[in-house]
């Protein structure tokens, strides 16, 4: 059920579309409504979409950082250290 006759809720792309005022008017349904089928909801000026309303995605604890893959190792990490290498006060 549309939330008033100038909500558009299409079915062909599983995207609802709302204007401008509508969105605002409503602004608290429609996140009720976004939070309850975790659809993107289009909101339009003039019939053309200017914005995206969007579920909130947490960001994945487990992907690396960006810069972490970017960082090259110059050595070989579990190569024996010399002598020389060693700080003074470990000698």
């Amino acid at each position: 059920m549309p939330l008033t006759l100038w909500t558009n809720w299409t079915n062909s792309s599983a995207m609802k579309t709302v204007n401008v005022h509508e969105a605002k008017t409503n602004f608290s349904s429609l996140l009720a409504k976004l939070e309850a089928d975790s659809e993107t909801i289009v909101i339009c000026r003039n019939g053309e979409p200017v914005a995206d309303l969007v579920p909130h995605q947490r960001a994945s604890r487990i992907k690396p950082h960006p810069i972490l893959g970017k960082m090259k190792i110059k050595y070989d990490p579990i190569e024996t250290a010399t002598e020389a290498e060693w700080p003074r006060r470990f000698r």
